[in-house]
């Protein structure tokens, strides 16, 4: 049975570009580049290659860019950097749990107090609540750039406005964002910028911290002068050059627009053929949306039987909690958003994505909806 892949949104398979500069590097005799000798000198070279190439893609400079494990470890590195800044931190409610959680430790340890904001039933925040909720002691105040789950696409340049008007620190999630639509670091605004590498077709296990030029943070991780004293531990040069390759397959405009504007129709065929399913809800904004996501409500029936359905028929999706996959508890952001948290389907397109996929899911689904609610769907 051909499969059928349609969770993007969690990752995306490696690139043919990623696969083999990575493939190449795996061969070489790479140094620490962090020495001096010939060995050590080459790594150094690949390894800020590489950092030009995220740069490049995201509109940043080179010094700005700083490897991490993944988009997780930089927005703990932000957020545990940016908190001697202040005693408040300021999130939304739709927030990655890497945010959420992050901002809890440090309410929990008592240090500060963390304001979540709201937002509407299409799971959008409102600048002026942000507004509201500013203080002169707020440390950083957290935006995503697209919903992870429902896809939606935040309002970054006003949020990022009233921070700038305020001497507040700003940090934008563009894990889901970055490849899909045009950044450019170096002019936003932005303070800090988190990037995920398997969001985007580039390997996992690899992401960056954007850092505004000018701005020093104490970091999350101590022990060597790695990544300019920002992150402490040896790069991962091989995952750090196949990010590079896959963020330059992505950094000429005319490859980005013409892959968000493929994924963009092929998910506009899936949220159609959703919404004309008896018992099924599109969530998010119908008009400020990323490309790739889709989401929707399944009346009465639960998410693991609709999931199991599909994986038989051959389509990969996701279910529950895009952050708690493992048990699919119910969604904070469904929840936030005033809607079921407990029965979603998302369905994400990516770089590989084809209408045979989508044909796959759309045929699929009406049957085993009707089958699944037949037998009580579970639901009780």
């Amino acid at each position: 049975m051909a499969r059928h892949y349609l969770d993007h949104a969690s990752t995306s398979p490696l690139r043919p570009q990623a696969t083999e500069a990575m493939l190449a590097a795996l061969g070489q005799p790479w140094g620490d580049p962090s020495r001096i000798h010939h060995e050590a000198m080459a790594a150094r070279v690949a390894l800020e290659n590489a950092r030009d190439g995220v740069a490049t893609l995201v509109g940043a400079r080179n010094r700005e860019v700083v490897f991490t494990s993944g988009a997780t470890e930089a927005i703990s590195a932000a957020v545990w950097g940016a908190a001697e800044r202040g005693d408040h931190l300021v999130v939304s409610a739709v927030e990655h749990s890497a945010v959420r959680l992050a901002a809890d430790r440090l309410a929990e340890a008592g240090s500060h107090t963390v304001d979540v904001v709201g937002v509407d039933r299409t799971g959008r925040v409102d600048p002026d609540e942000v507004a509201d909720r500013l203080r002169d002691t707020t440390a950083l105040v957290a935006v995503q750039s697209v919903n992870h789950e429902v896809g939606t696409c935040q309002p970054v340049d006003e949020v990022v406005t009233l921070c700038r008007e305020r001497g507040l620190l700003s940090l934008v999630d563009a894990a889901q964002s970055v490849g899909r639509a045009d950044i450019d670091f170096s002019s936003s605004g932005i303070d800090l910028l988190a990037v995920s590498a398997h969001k985007l077709g580039g390997p996992p296990g690899i992401g960056a911290l954007c850092i505004r030029r000018g701005l020093r943070l104490p970091p999350l991780l101590v022990g060597g002068e790695q990544e300019r004293a920002r992150r402490a531990g040896m790069e991962n040069l091989p995952a750090a050059i196949g990010f590079g390759a896959a963020a330059t397959a992505l950094a000429g405009e005319d490859v980005r627009t013409a892959e968000a504007a493929e994924q963009r129709r092929l998910s506009h065929r899936l949220a159609e053929g959703m919404a004309a399913l008896d018992g099924v809800t599109v969530y998010g904004d119908p008009q400020r949306r990323a490309p790739h996501i889709v989401c929707c409500g399944i009346d009465g029936i639960e998410p693991q039987a609709v999931l199991l359905g599909l994986d038989q028929a051959g389509v990969a999706a996701h279910a529950g909690s895009a952050c708690a996959s493992a048990d699919l508890q119910p969604s904070p952001v469904l929840a936030a958003m005033g809607v079921d948290a407990h029965r979603s389907l998302r369905l994400s397109v990516g770089w590989s994505s084809t209408d045979a996929d989508i044909d796959a899911a759309l045929d699929a689904l009406p049957p085993l909806l009707g089958r699944l609610r037949a037998l009580g769907g579970s639901a009780n």
